[in-house]
């Protein structure tokens, strides 16, 4: 037997505190250590009866090898006679099993060398696998962490156990991350490595928003306001789509908050990010008007209403357009993003030139009817300007508009 004394144990109630790594982890990575130092002394890979045993009371460890009790002894690796067995126990029987120790002499040094690969590289598979149960729960939720270094325009951020990539395009544009700085991510994925994994996280998601606005509206938390739908374009627009179970509660109104002290808090914790309050509707023609807010909307005809599309056509008045789509297009997309709706707007006096005008489709509808070449010229001019791209009189509106559009949104 090999002398340990307690400097294990300590070792292992000091590596449980430090990384959760449990004792018996440790002892039996040691056992199994010995057991491979044992095959490597004796020069065998294969030794199919042969164990390490810790006697935990004495601090003594060894390799022991189970024989068979047998009248006469046929394999002695696997055999030992009655006479030879009442040596070790006077207990013992025929067809019982006894362990000889078998620990070689000068062992110790060999059985170090062995044991401290073996239970580096075992400690090194516990940590990686409790870092993956841990973050594997933690995938699609919400963290907090420590920002640690900038690296390769990655922001390595500390979790707990592991540090965390951010990758820039789950950054908000702008932002300053300084190391040192606590910070509110959303764990996006988890990679299995041969390292410890890759855990990877967003500063830019949605969900942020989310969690923001549970911590904040309690009715939200509560279940009587209901968020819907988010849209964001982290650090410039956000819009939020909400909706009351209780028809005596205002969904937008709790949002806000009293003299808007909730939506302030949660525009200040987003850097200043533009936030617009929807209220859901299961109509989808007042959900889209509510969606492109602040813009007021003249009409809005559905074109098509089924599994595989939903196209709607949005008239606003001429000073509205600019507004209704937003600098860079960004006022509809997040719109679409949110309804789900693929919004093609026009103004009024856009509108008045078409005369080609979207009719609304349905689904009892056998087929479409055929157009002449002319009709069909004008729909493939429409189709080119679908990108909600403006042209240089839309521009000069926008310019005019931008001012309103901020009061608005204020």
């Amino acid at each position: 037997m090999i002398k340990i004394g307690t400097a294990l144990f300590e070792a292992c109630e000091e590596l449980e505190r430090e990384k959760g790594i449990t004792k018996d982890v440790i002892i039996a990575s040691l056992c199994d250590a010995l057991v491979t130092a044992y095959k490597k002394t004796i020069k065998q890979k294969e030794v199919p009866n042969v164990e390490a045993i810790l006697d935990e009371q004495s601090g003594e460890i060894g390799v022991f090898r189970t024989k068979l009790v047998v009248e006469k002894v046929e394999d002695p690796d696997m055999e030992i006679s009655l006479k030879d067995a009442k040596e070790i126990d006077d207990d013992v029987e025929l067809e019982d099993e006894v362990k000889i120790e078998v620990t070689p002499e000068n062992f110790g040094r060999i059985a170090a060398q062995s044991a401290k690969q073996v239970i580096t590289q075992r400690i090194r598979e516990a940590e990686r696998k409790l870092v993956l149960d841990e973050f594997m729960e933690k995938k699609g939720t919400l963290t907090t962490g420590i920002i640690q270094r900038v690296e390769n325009r990655n922001v390595i951020v500390n979790i707990g156990k592991t540090d965390a990539i951010m990758p820039q395009k789950e950054q908000i544009p702008g932002e300053y991350y300084k190391p040192g700085n606590r910070i509110r991510v959303f764990v996006l994925n988890v990679k299995e490595t041969s390292r410890l994994p890759q855990v990877i996280v967003s500063h830019a998601h949605a969900e942020i928003v989310r969690e923001l606005f549970e911590l904040e509206v309690p009715e939200i938390e509560d279940g009587i306001v209901e968020i819907k739908s988010i849209s964001r374009e982290a650090g410039y627009r956000t819009k939020i789509a909400v909706t009351s179970n209780d028809p005596e509660v205002d969904s937008v109104g709790a949002c806000i908050g009293p003299r808007g002290s909730r939506i302030q808090t949660i525009i200040g914790e987003l850097k200043n990010e533009k936030i617009d309050i929807v209220r859901y509707s299961d109509n989808p023609v007042e959900y889209i008007v509510n969606a492109l807010s602040p813009a007021r909307i003249v009409s809005v005809d559905i074109l098509a209403d089924d599994e595989y599309s939903k196209e709607a056509f949005v008239i606003v008045p001429d000073d509205q357009l600019s507004l209704a789509i937003g600098r860079d297009g960004q006022n509809v997309r997040l719109a679409h993003k949110l309804t789900g709706w693929k919004i093609d707007i026009k103004s009024q006096s856009q509108a008045a030139k078409m005369e080609f005008a979207p009719q609304p489709q349905h689904n009892d509808q056998p087929e479409e009817e055929p157009v002449d070449d002319e009709t069909d010229e004008i729909a493939e001019e429409i189709r080119e300007q679908e990108e909600y791209a403006m042209d240089e009189e839309d521009m000069q509106a926008f310019e005019g508009d931008e001012a309103a559009e901020d009061a608005v949104e204020e």
